[in-house]
């Protein structure tokens, strides 16, 4: 036996689902405006999981345009069917609720590549799909009520999903609400069969603080449905503010091979009061079966920070030092990191773009998940810069909210160069801290090559500007606090990447990223 540490996924892997393929457990996760989109994770015993691809990795499979923060895709259903792997997922613009909807992606191998989609023609999120043994396979998913008995209530439906044309076909059935009458969002909505009983397990109460896992049953699919009455079967906002892990919810299960049942799902770990800047990771709950019904995390009725695993290995460590250009890791914003940048040795050949990390748009960003409470991300980047322009290390949660250690060439066009840390709050850009940056030839610099750090001490971010012959220094220290989700609104933790812009102006500038670095506290 072999204790699991939760999160299994550390960092902003929300809304997991899962499923098993002989001895392999499959996993994907949400990746709203980020690209690649979808990571597909594989693992052989619950405790080590390896991304072996993406869902959306290619040009053209979804069209990203214009989505801002918190939009794009939402909570994917992973699924598995006579040789073939599903994806059922949904594309938000919250600018316009009428583009994008919900869609199915399938792949003979999870790995890829994966077709492009096949949109489904209907409204709503939280798209499930499941297989009944009769090989009939039925969509369902979760959309407000036309006519609400109070604000947020919504609906679970179900319809027959035809595998030729993967279309919607046959009778809609509404079968769900919610277990508590006024509970917001009933949703994350997923099917399954055991002992001849089918299974609705959703989430409610919305994704933040009182989110909860509920379950109800039937004997036909299409219902009718009654919840069980020890609903919710999993939550922590009966903890309180103060607990260490919130919002846990949208839970996915999965039976192994030796016939335990699993569940994954995701929380969000607090720290510095009630905050976040992971944002919603992914973690495992044991699940047993009593009266019919299953029972979360049986004994402690909590997500557990151990868990003991019957048949896992020694969990492998995390990676940590130089991220090189092939690492899965790496994401862009609305562009995949190959129509931003191009690899070059450990780094980047990364082009200025007019567009800002504060725009609707494709910058010149490619980050990391920010996983670890205490961590140093630091890249050393060198660039012949133009007035105005800037290339440099940020930290993104949204266009509104985000922070900048960059290397800015003067406006007024003189040949001095300057380090300046910028923090955009709710769309205000404040400067807050800035260095002189050595000439080349000044204090030991041999080069223009500079190398930036985000010190990450839990909720103090550290902006640190490290040049040879003088050592390290913090140009500012940035609050974690005002960045996350619980401060700055939106559903994402915390990127730490590499950033360049023109700042708005035409540009050939070409920003060289030699190499990024994330390393944990040991």
């Amino acid at each position: 036996m072999t204790a699991v540490r939760n999160p299994i996924l550390p960092g902003c892997y929300p809304d997991p689902s899962i499923c098993r393929v002989g001895d392999d457990f499959y996993l994907v996760t949400s990746t709203f405006e980020y690209l690649p989109g979808l990571p597909v994770f594989r693992s052989r015993d619950l405790a080590t999981w390896e991304q072996i691809g993406h869902v959306v990795d290619r040009p053209g499979q979804l069209d990203y345009a214009g989505i801002a923060s918190s939009g794009g895709l939402y909570a994917p259903t992973l699924r598995y069917h006579r040789g073939v792997f599903w994806v059922v997922c949904t594309l938000v613009d919250q600018a316009d609720p009428s583009r994008g909807g919900n869609f199915v992606m399938t792949a003979t191998d999870p790995a890829g590549p994966w077709s492009d989609p096949t949109w489904l023609g209907v409204a709503g999120i939280d798209p499930s799909l499941f297989f009944d043994d009769d090989d009939r396979a039925w969509v369902h998913g979760t959309r407000l009520v036309d006519e609400p008995e109070w604000h947020d209530q919504t609906e679970v439906w179900v319809r027959e999903l035809d595998l030729e044309t993967r279309q919607l076909v046959g009778p809609e059935h509404v079968l769900w609400s919610g277990a508590v009458r006024g509970a917001v969002w009933a949703e994350g909505p997923h099917l399954y069969k055991v002992d001849g009983t089918y299974y609705l397990l959703a989430a409610e109460g919305g994704t933040d603080f009182h989110h909860a896992v509920s379950v109800a049953r039937a004997s036909a699919v299409t219902g009718p449905y009654e919840g069980c009455r020890g609903n919710p079967v999993l939550t922590h906002r009966h903890l309180g503010r103060g607990a260490d892990l919130v919002g846990v919810g949208h839970a996915d299960l999965a039976q192994a091979p030796d016939g335990s049942w699993w569940a994954v799902l995701l929380g969000m770990r607090t720290y510095g009061g009630y905050h976040y800047p992971l944002g919603r990771e992914t973690f495992l709950v044991p699940v047993t079966w009593e009266d019919g019904w299953p029972v979360f995390a049986p004994g402690e009725g909590r997500v557990p920070e151990v868990v003991d695993v019957p048949f896992a290995g020694a969990p492998a460590p995390a990676p940590s030092g130089l991220v090189p250009p092939h690492d899965g890791r790496w994401t862009a914003v609305r562009g995949l990191p190959s129509q931003v940048a191009a690899p070059r040795g450990d780094g980047w050949d990364l082009p200025l773009r007019p567009s800002t990390l504060a725009d609707v748009d494709v910058p010149a960003f490619l980050g990391l998940r920010q996983a670890h409470r205490q961590l140093v991300v630091r890249a050393t980047v060198r660039a012949a810069l133009a007035p105005g322009e800037e290339v440099g290390l940020a930290i993104r949660q949204s266009e509104r909210d985000h922070v900048r250690l960059t290397v800015r060439a003067d406006d007024d066009g003189r040949t001095g160069r300057r380090v300046v840390a910028t923090h955009v709050r709710g769309g205000v850009e404040t400067v807050i801290g800035e260095a002189v940056l050595a000439t080349p030839g000044e204090r030991g610099a041999s080069d223009d090559a500079v190398t930036l750090a985000v010190d990450v001490h839990d909720q103090d971010y550290r902006l640190v500007l490290d040049q040879p012959g003088s050592g390290p220094v913090t140009v500012a220290v940035a609050d974690g606090r005002t960045l996350d989700s619980a401060a700055a609104g939106g559903f994402l933790g915390l990127w730490i990447g590499v950033v360049a812009s023109s700042n708005g102006r035409p540009t050939t500038t070409v920003a060289h990223v030699d190499q990024v670095e994330y390393v944990p506290a040991s």
